[in-house]
């Protein structure tokens, strides 16, 4: 849901087909909502869940355990990781 205390002052412009305003403005009626807000709260909604997809993966049981057993092994001597750590990174080169 959006957040109810912030001014709404930025603007969207979306154009639709006849049949797709239909059908938005019928949800937003059984919703009892204006359409602005019906169409604000799902958009943002998709936003959300499409930001989270990002952030958040779904695995199995057997799966998170093998993470976790990854995770718990003791370090070991990685030569690649020591050679890249001991480089000066690019972005603080200027």
């Amino acid at each position: 849901m959006l957040p109810a205390t912030a001014a709404r002052s930025a603007r969207l412009g979306l154009r639709t087909t006849p049949a797709q305003e239909a059908v938005l403005r019928r949800a937003a009626d059984v919703a009892h909502k204006s359409l602005t807000d019906f169409i604000l709260d799902a958009a943002y909604q998709a936003a959300e869940q499409t930001l989270l997809d990002q952030r958040l993966f779904m695995v199995s049981g057997s799966q998170y355990q093998a993470i976790l057993d990854l995770l718990d092994r003791p370090e070991s001597e990685n030569a690649g990781l020591k050679d890249l750590f001991s480089r000066r990174p690019v972005w603080a080169e200027k």
